[in-house]
């Protein structure tokens, strides 16, 4: 039986991807997409990491490496785009 998840982790599944023996990082890497897609719009998204890092953070787990890289802000890169972009 599934118990139900609280809302920083509503399908419980970084509590269960640090259960999984000699789980990989692209695993890792999926079930954070899973979990970010699942959070209510309410959670805040890197909070919601540095609280899931306090709570089951492991030296050295895969998922611990993934959730510290969800506490940063992605890099810009480039230009976006758009007419002026293209034009000299």
């Amino acid at each position: 039986m599934r118990t139900q998840g609280d809302s920083l982790d509503p399908k419980n599944l970084i509590r269960e991807a640090y259960r999984i023996e000699g789980i990989g990082m692209e695993e890792c890497r999926s079930i954070f997409v899973d979990w970010a897609l699942s959070l209510p719009d309410t959670v805040e998204p890197q909070a919601a990491c540095a609280e899931l890092l306090e709570r089951y953070g492991e030296e050295g787990h895969p998922m611990t490496a993934v959730l510290s890289e969800g506490m940063s802000t992605p890099a810009r890169t480039g230009r976006r785009g758009g007419r002026r972009g293209r034009r000299a």
